[in-house]
């Protein structure tokens, strides 16, 4: 049997009243006596960027983390939030100052979703300044899925020698096109892209509808699934890894003059 009633002050002690004419709860049987919880449980809206559609399952997932995490903001970003359902993780960025047992929180987030979590702790300054100089950081933003408004607006800080260490890895798909899947091609093209636009000071625009650009309508999916015709592209990719890098040494040449001259 359960009860609600409300405490009420009495002279010497305070006191629950309850029913004389009641089943159950006899004279001196013992209670547990709780709070009840009155407030409203208030529903999660997920807020989206470069978004137009997502499965409604997707959608449910996104809700359960959400729901699952403390922090200042959660964002999924990655190919989660891609058409369809061919992801094999689910990309996160946990906006806190606090320390976080990330062990416990991995492990209870591929309970509830069936998917393996990748995210990184990262606190609100510290994003921010990130923003600033880190294309990759943008990137994740450009289309992402957060708990909370993102009120991020930075400017472009260009650190070349950041930017050189990004290109580095990019430099991978010229000599490895036959042995990489479709999602490493994808990841690379896109990273590249990124970091020439952030070079150009280009915003607004999304990677996807870049990369097509660049390479031709369709390219992005393409990629993804693994069918990009490997001599057109190579050469598209060439040229455009050149030219960034070019624009990265000039930079840090530049950088390196100042430097002297100061």
């Amino acid at each position: 049997m359960e009860l609600i009633s409300k405490v009420s002050k009495g002279s010497r002690m305070d006191q629950i009243y309850i029913p004389k004419n009641r089943e159950g709860l006899q004279i001196g049987e013992y209670v547990v006596i709780r709070l009840l919880d009155t407030k409203e449980k208030t529903e999660i809206k997920p807020i989206y960027y470069n978004i137009s559609r997502l499965e409604p399952i997707k959608v449910e997932i996104i809700k359960e983390v959400f729901k699952s995490i403390e922090a200042d903001n959660v964002i999924i970003t990655g190919s989660f939030l891609d058409k369809g359902f061919r992801f094999n993780d689910i990309d996160l960025m946990i906006i806190t100052e606090k320390i976080i047992n990330e062990q416990t929180i991995k492990e209870k987030l591929r309970r509830i979703t069936g998917a393996e979590i990748h995210f990184i702790v990262i606190g609100s300054k510290a994003l921010a300044s990130g923003l600033e100089t880190d294309p990759l950081y943008r990137l994740m933003l450009s289309k992402c899925v957060s708990k909370k408004r993102i009120i991020y607006k930075p400017t472009i800080r260009l650190n070349y020698k950041l930017l050189d260490l990004h290109l580095l890895k990019n430099e991978l798909l010229l000599n490895n096109f036959d042995i990489l899947t479709g999602a490493e091609k994808y990841k690379m093209t896109r990273n590249l892209v990124a970091i020439s636009l952030f070079i150009k000071k280009k915003e607004g625009i999304t990677i996807d509808n870049s990369i097509n650009i660049y390479f031709g309508q369709g390219t992005a999916e393409k990629l993804k699934d693994n069918l990009v015709s490997k001599k057109p592209f190579l050469g598209d990719y060439e040229k455009l890894y050149k030219e960034t890098k070019n624009a990265v040494l000039r930079g840090i040449k530049n950088e390196s003059k100042q430097k002297q001259a100061d």
